[in-house]
């Protein structure tokens, strides 16, 4: 640990920031610990945002993360960072302050994405990212007989379930001819869609919203088919943008997050690598050497709780810092159904079903790439079974044909 090191600031304050200030003390580190965010709220699980918050299952009282560390940290909240110099080791505050720091930590996360031509502000049209968001659409919740879900990753399908829970019909909109078709791959995002269906979900894929309109109760929409759907609410899931505005001028690399090396350290428009300032969760981009060199950004709730706390170990261990290489996990409820994954799919070319079957939505896929060796394994979605992707998790990055007992191949697909 530098010597020099009595200060570090952590900006946003997230999970991320949550988890990479716990693993600081954790490692003994004793200065001053900084938590900047722009929501007043400290830290909360995003998670049910989407699902049991929106259904009754779980309340606001239940969504604050709490440390199991004392942090003895100071909050400055809704309280938004508006530029870095990095040669002052300096950041400058919306509310006029500049706040100095030996070691940085950039956990800024993202932002919903807005759909171009829908309405900004509009009573009746939303995104859902914050916990402000998910009280605003559950007031709508209460009085709507008709929403309209404008995106069909897990965002959207989640919302779209949570929608039917609460017996509200469901018009669900996405350009891509499957739902979860960027995530899941075809053939899975086909399973998961009839799913939908079966739940009473209306689909309308392979088309986009082009026209926006207000009605008597809600939102009219135009689809590119012509067709109109009318809805007392519009929920808007169509990605995520990372939240790098303040770094313009910085001399950071922003493109598509903040650009890192296999430890995690930011890395200047040079390539440079930036000693005392790294990054963690959403809002990071880095090279996983566990698949790859190039640089990507994860969305994932663990994900944000282990970068946190390899930011900060990497933070304090400076030029011999570890690379963070995990195996991305990730999960969806969605009409009682139970979706879970491990590793990288989209590195995938072809798609292995290793148990089960489509038809009973009771299964588990592999998703391989080809290699110098052979097939090998980059991801597996489990769909309701979940002791069978613990079983598969640890072969991810070996050669195919190394299956865990009772595995067994049943088809290939193309993805």
């Amino acid at each position: 640990m530098s010597a020099r090191m009595e200060r570090i600031v952590v900006v946003g304050a997230g999970l991320a920031a949550l988890s990479a200030a716990e693993r600081l003390r954790e490692r003994g580190f004793s200065g001053d610990i900084v938590i900047i965010g722009d929501e007043t709220h400290r830290p909360y699980n995003r998670t049910p945002l989407s699902k049991g918050l929106l259904t009754g299952q779980v309340s606001t009282r239940e969504l604050p993360l709490r440390s199991y560390t004392p942090l003895n940290v100071q909050w400055k909240l809704g309280n938004r960072v508006t530029g870095l110099d990095i040669a002052r080791r300096m950041l400058r505050t919306e509310q006029g302050a500049d706040i100095g720091f030996d070691g940085l930590i950039i956990a800024t996360g993202v932002r919903a994405r807005h759909l171009p031509g829908a309405p900004m502000d509009a009573p009746h049209v939303w995104t859902l990212r914050t916990l402000d968001d998910a009280r605003a659409i559950d007031r709508a919740m209460t009085h709507a007989r008709r929403i309209a879900v404008v995106g069909g990753g897990f965002l959207g399908c989640e919302i779209a379930s949570t929608a039917r829970e609460r017996g509200i019909a469901v018009t669900l909109i996405d350009r891509s001819p499957t739902v979860l078709h960027r995530s899941l791959g075809a053939p899975i995002g086909a399973v998961i869609g009839e799913m939908h269906r079966a739940a009473g979900v209306r689909l309308h894929l392979g088309v986009g919203v082009s026209g926006w309109a207000e009605t008597r109760r809600g939102a009219g929409l135009t689809l590119d088919d012509n067709e109109k759907i009318d809805a007392d609410l519009v929920v808007i899931g169509v990605g995520t943008d990372p939240n790098t505005e303040w770094l313009h001028n910085s001399g950071l690399d922003i493109t598509n997050g903040v650009l890192c090396d296999e430890t995690g350290h930011a890395l200047t428009h040079a390539g440079t690598r930036v000693e005392g300032i790294v990054a963690a969760g959403d809002v990071a981009r880095w090279p996983n050497q566990r698949f790859d060199s190039i640089p990507r950004r994860v969305e994932h709730w663990i994900n944000a709780v282990e970068m946190g706390q390899a930011a900060a170990d990497s933070l304090l261990a400076g030029p011999a810092a570890s690379p963070f290489c995990p195996t991305p996990r990730f999960w969806s409820h969605q009409h009682g159904t139970r979706i879970q994954a491990s590793g990288q799919l989209a590195l995938g070319t072809s798609m292995t079903l290793l148990d089960g079957n489509f038809q009973d939505r009771r299964f588990i896929a592999g998703f391989t790439r080809p290699s110098d060796t052979g097939p090998t394994l980059v991801g597996v979605v489990a769909v309701n079974m979940p002791r069978s992707l613990l079983r598969w998790h640890e072969s991810i990055g070996r050669p195919a044909n190394e299956r865990p007992s009772r595995a067994r191949p049943v088809t290939v697909l193309q993805n």
